[in-house]
């Protein structure tokens, strides 16, 4: 059997290793993708080193990592574990990209330019709860009711508190739309508002609010509310279980400050010790 051929195969393995739809598709893309590199060549360590050579003179090293998780699973899959390579070694990042982050301030300025509109409810709930957009699903009519939803993401179950001012607007949105049940965030035909959907009018906004488009996306809104949570309460293990994450790692990295915001501490305890 030709190794394309075991795609399939391996697609269902990961359905049945109750991997997300998402997840399973970027695993076959980049398992495709390897075997394009080889072109019918035999599969060897070499050929695998090669490949990694190939992806990590054309992407990030964050990327060809990733590329190289699911290459290294589909190889395992194959029974080839010991054509797998090593990820390469990134030195962990300590302080957040000044040009990458949404600030506060940003974050209004698109509220202002949203106005009353639907994203800007949308951009308020995430901002507001720190869920992940692929969870604005559970904000349902009866959940706003209750002040919270039980989220069923990843293989984990957790509770996400929707707060008094969040509760509010959705109500007086529900009324408005006559929505009592069911999803909050809906088409006019019902369907659940699309991810692609909900990209393409934060990015509208850019412009108009005066926002570079490389800040604008869902999930910097969920790492704003990270990064004021912690601000405000300074206690990292309820945040990460409010993000629902697994590792305070992962969590560490939503609460990065910028460069400037470190050495505007050092400098006050310079002044402190040197006067």
């Amino acid at each position: 059997m030709q190794l394309s051929e075991k795609l399939s195969d391996f697609e269902y393995y990961l359905l049945t290793e109750e991997k997300s739809r998402a997840t399973t598709q970027k695993y076959i893309r980049d398992a495709r993708a390897f075997l394009a590199f080889l072109d019918g060549n035999k599969l060897t360590k070499e050929q695998t080193l090669l490949y990694k050579e190939h992806i990590t003179a054309m992407y990030a090293p964050a990327s060809v990592n990733s590329m190289l998780v699911s290459v290294n699973c589909f190889l395992t899959f194959i029974g080839k574990a010991d054509c797998k390579v090593r990820q390469l070694k990134i030195q962990r990042q300590i302080f957040a990209r000044e040009d990458k982050e949404l600030t506060e301030s940003e974050y209004r300025r698109l509220l202002k330019a949203a106005k009353d509109s639907r994203i800007s409810l949308v951009i308020q709930t995430i901002c507001g709860t720190g869920i992940r957009v692929s969870e604005l699903a559970y904000i349902t009519a009866e959940a706003v009711r209750l002040g919270k939803a039980v989220v069923n993401c990843k293989n984990k179950t957790r509770v996400i508190f929707i707060p008094v001012p969040i509760q509010k607007l959705l109500k007086e949105y529900m009324k408005k739309t006559g929505i009592t049940a069911g999803q909050v965030f809906v088409t006019k035909s019902g369907k659940p508002l699309d991810r692609s959907n909900i990209w393409k009018e934060m990015k509208a906004l850019c412009k108009k609010a005066g926002v570079s488009e490389k800040k604008v996306f869902p999930h910097n809104l969920r790492h704003l509310f990270a990064r004021t949570f912690y601000r405000i309460e300074k206690d990292i293990v309820r945040l990460a279980d409010l993000l629902g994450h697994s590792s305070l790692s992962t969590t560490r990295i939503y609460t990065m400050d910028s460069g400037n915001s470190h050495l505007r501490g050092m400098e006050k305890v310079c002044m402190r010790l040197t006067t």
